[in-house]
């Protein structure tokens, strides 16, 4: 009988449970995903990823949305390059800085000026905190399962949160107008803030585009309220459009939350608002030793110019369609039934009658197994620098992968 050999995945893993708790933390853990999923990797190319033991993907998570562009993009990494070699973390902000808060304030149409920390939960955060300094109020309306971030205030999950942490939170049911309003007369006069996401993107659900009833709702009941309108545009900026994700259905907020695919895989986040705000902004103490990083600076610089010069909007958009056409193709053919939603830049797939989600696990093994990286439960990432060749090869994956969830 043959033993199979430790692979390097195995052995890394190992030696990640003996100095780091769990092996691994937060939303990247491989035991989260289908067995056979790798934990480690070595490097990524344009739309493609290597695992530590030299298997190749075609990748359809994009580093969980930052790589935008895609790994490597040579204009980004030029820009870095030429940054890293003057200085990154200095005693204050380059150059970089006032260039990029330029970029944003001439691409966003709400924008006046901007703010910038490393994460998307420092941005959000400093939107709520923004919002409650700009009008002394304390409630804010967030939609029930929504993601902004993993401190207590907003964190899914309770562990270590108490009572206290979300006293003065209030939600509602994503585009649902009554529920909406219904929160904000329970805030009352207390009401600093509603928060939506860019579309509801909750983890394990039908992925579900913002109705543009409910958009404009929620922007005439903060000016009816005083309130501020901020959208989350942490996961999907930049992708649907370079203007704010709910310019697309012409509604503008008062702040926007921006990271993940701003740097195209450098760490960096952004908070733009409207002219309003900005005596707040101007006053409100936010800060981090980092925050003002002006490799992280130049690489957005980059990434929105090449994204505006190639329209990678559209790119992804038409690129994500040809995918969903093939699925969609792909399920019929195998009698699989399956709900694909989302747009198609960020597209998420789960099959009918699997509330355990195991079609959807077998199906994304499948996929993994000739060489496409998928995910059973989280919305997926489009790339600009996805090609018809990369979609076409993984579309081959996923017809295997029905014909197995279609056996099973």
């Amino acid at each position: 009988m043959s033993i199979q050999a430790e692979t390097a995945d195995q052995r890394l893993r190992a030696r990640a449970r003996r100095v780091i708790p769990g092996g691994m933390f937060g939303h990247m853990r491989a035991e989260g995903l289908p067995e056979g999923y790798p934990q480690f990797f070595e490097r990524g190319e344009g739309c493609h990823l290597w695992d530590v033991d030299g298997r190749r993907y075609v990748d359809f998570m994009c580093s969980w949305g930052p790589n935008i562009l895609g790994h490597q993009h040579p204009r980004v990494t030029e820009a870095v390059q030429r940054q890293m070699a003057a200085g990154d973390c200095l005693n204050g902000p380059t150059e970089r800085m006032v260039e990029l808060a330029e970029r944003l304030v001439g691409l966003i149409p709400h924008a006046d000026w901007a703010l910038f920390s490393k994460n998307g939960t420092d941005a959000t955060t400093t939107c709520v905190t923004l919002t409650r300094a700009a009008t002394g109020r304390r409630k804010i309306v967030a939609a029930r399962g929504a993601y902004h971030g993993a401190v207590p205030w907003c964190t899914p999950y309770p562990l270590g949160v108490t009572a206290e942490d979300r006293a003065h939170l209030i939600e509602y049911v994503y585009n649902d107008v009554r529920s909406l309003q219904a929160a904000v007369e329970t805030a009352g006069d207390d009401l600093a803030g509603v928060i939506v996401s860019a579309f509801r993107h909750d983890y394990g659900f039908d992925q579900e585009l913002p109705n543009a009833d409910f958009a404009r709702q929620a922007r005439a009941l903060c000016d009816e309220t005083g309130a501020a309108l901020i959208l989350d545009d942490v996961r999907a900026g930049f992708r649907l459009t370079l203007r704010g994700s709910w310019d697309l259905i012409g509604v503008q907020p008062d702040l926007s939350a921006w990271s993940k695919a701003i740097a195209n895989g450098y760490a960096l986040a952004a908070v733009t608002g409207a002219e309003h705000l900005r005596d707040a902004a101007a006053r409100l103490f936010v800060t981090g030793s980092f925050w003002c990083g002006a490799v992280a600076m130049a690489a957005a610089i980059a990434t929105l110019d090449e994204l505006e010069r190639i329209d990678g909007p559209g790119i992804m958009r038409d690129l994500g369609q040809r995918f969903r056409d093939g699925i969609a193709a792909q399920a019929a053919a195998a009698g699989v039934g399956v709900r694909q939603s989302g747009p198609p830049q960020m597209p998420a797939i789960l099959f009918d009658d699997d509330a355990d989600f195991a079609k959807g696990e077998r199906f994304c093994i499948e996929a993994l197994k000739r060489g496409v990286y998928l995910h059973p439960r989280h919305n997926m990432f489009l790339s600009a620098a996805h090609t018809p060749a990369d979609i076409d090869f993984a579309l081959e994956a996923t017809r295997a992968a029905f014909a197995a969830v279609a056996k099973a």
